[in-house]
Order: C-alpha cells, then structure tokens, then sequence
C-alpha cells in the first residue's frame, strides 16, 4: 500500500477554537510556582534518568495527567520506552510491551511522524482516521489498558530519533478541557528544549537509555511500516483486498477508505466481505489479530 492515513484534514478538537495570541488560559499561582521549581530541576539533571521524573512532575502540576509515557523514537528500530508514570502494573506487559514489539505500527502517532509530522503538542483527536475511536486497536491499546485520550509532544532530536511524551487520561481521569490543551500546548517551547538538552546529554550520557544491544530489531522503521501492510495477506488476498484490510486497522470507516481509495463505498464492503473470508475471520478484533500475531512472526 502506497497511501498512509492522516493526509486529509485533521479532526477538530471537541469545539475547540484555535489558540492566539489572545486565547486566556488559566492556571493558579501555586500550580505555576511548582511547574517552575520541577522544570528548574530537571534541567538541572538533565544528564541524568531523574530528570524524566522532574519533567512528569512539572506537567502534573499544570494539569491533572492519570498516566505517562515518554519514548525515544528511532528512525531504524522501534520505539523503545523511556519513562512511564502511573500505568498500571497489570497493563504493562500485555498491552505496553505488546506495543513496542509491534504494535507501534498501527498507532496514528507513529504513523503521523513517519509522514512529516511537525514537532509540536496533539491531542489524539487531531491524528486519528474518523472511525479510530471503534477500531480495534483503540480497544486493545487504550480501552484495555485503562485510558480513553491521549496527548502528545513529538521532539525532533537529530540523528534520525525524536522523543516523544504521551499524557493519557483514563476512565477515572477527567476529560482535558480545551484551556487545559491550551495550557500544555503554551509550554510546548520550553517542553522541547528540555527534551533536546536531555536527548543531547541524558541519553549520551547512559548508554541503557541509548538502547545499545536492547534491540535486535534494526531494520528501517519506515521500511517495516510498508512490508507490514504491503505483505500481510499477500498469499491470498488482492492488492485492494491488502488495502482496505489496511484501512479497516488503522481505523478508517467505509466512507473514509472509499475516498481514499477513489472507489465506492460498496466497492469497499465488498473487499472487505471478501477479505474476511479468504483470511477466515468474522470481525474486525479477529483481523487485528491476525495482524498483530502475523507481525510477532515477521
């Protein structure tokens, strides 16, 4: 498949206007006071793991974050996990560890950044195709895991890696409001200084950061995203059968995939009927588990 999702216009947030340079955002003294003190600190140990910690701190004293997870993303292996803050013991090795072995490859964030996505602050709404939120990857690697949005600074750091910070808000978690969002794209300028800094010297300066011999996967990321989806069924299925199977994971509607596709809605379902059949499967989650198990053995 040539066409990776996400190149039309992105989701609008849940009426959310804009910010300017106009846009009021509130945030208390004492909040502001302790953002200050932890970003104070984590740049003052920035060379070394606490100063993850600090940056944590720092964004959990502007707004209420239920979990997070801070990754170094390579441009020639998969992502590999940094720091996380508040998931779940339980979730951590069949949803978190599932992900970077291969689930990553279905993520919009992932797929966003290998099509040029900006630095820059996102709310999951942004990046996501129009029926991601009923996907099945949405169940497995959200739902499941215990959250339901996700918010997300992406750092290009040279040398072909970026960092990435996901701030996932969950079930017991308020919904982040709009000024909230506000709030956290204002800081986004100094978020990414940080982040460069610790890039530059926290990760240099200990190599179990670095990931040296973690990974034996060290094929390109962009090479792995587009054998995935351009051999997963090829044994059996079509080249448009592959596509609207691609399609259906990443969390495309019939609508959606029949414009991208430039082919009629029915069209889609047909494909997607006959799919299902020659891949002997009934529903999208036996399909994504097709996927995922397929992508374990590749």
């Amino acid at each position: 498949m040539r066409r990776l999702p996400g190149g039309g216009s992105p989701a609008r947030l849940r009426g959310m206007t804009p910010a300017d340079d106009d846009t009021l955002i509130a945030v208390t003294f004492g909040a502001l006071h302790r953002w200050h003190g932890d970003m104070r600190e984590a740049f003052a140990q920035v060379d070394q793991p606490d100063a993850l910690h600090h940056l944590a701190s720092a964004l959990g004293h502007l707004v209420l974050i239920e979990s997070l997870m801070i990754s170094l993303e390579h441009k020639d292996r998969p992502p590999q996990l940094l720091y996380q803050r508040g998931i779940p013991e339980q979730y951590r090795d069949s949803i978190i560890d599932r992900y970077f072995s291969g689930g990553y490859l279905l993520d919009p964030f992932c797929l966003a950044v290998e099509q040029g996505l900006a630095q820059g602050f996102y709310h999951l709404e942004e990046i996501a195709p129009d029926h991601f939120f009923d996907s099945e990857y949405y169940k497995t690697y959200y739902l499941k895991a215990g959250c339901s949005e996700d918010s997300f600074y992406i750092v290009d750091t040279g040398q072909g890696t970026q960092i990435s910070v996901s701030l996932f808000q969950g079930f017991g978690g308020e919904i982040l409001s709009a000024g909230q969002l506000n709030l956290l794209r204002a800081v986004e300028p100094l978020v990414r200084e940080f982040l460069r800094e610790f890039s530059q010297r926290g990760l240099q300066a200990n190599a179990v950061l670095q990931g040296d011999g973690q990974t034996q996967n060290r094929d390109d990321l962009k090479h792995r995203v587009q054998n995935a989806f351009d051999h997963f069924g090829c044994d059996c299925l079509t080249d448009r059968e592959r596509e609207v199977a691609h399609m259906v994971l990443r969390g495309h509607s019939v609508k959606s995939t029949a414009t991208l596709m430039s082919i009629s809605p029915e069209t889609v379902r047909m494909h997607r009927k006959n799919l299902y059949l020659k891949l002997e499967v009934s529903s999208q989650s036996e399909l994504f588990a097709l996927f995922i198990e397929w992508l374990r053995q590749h």
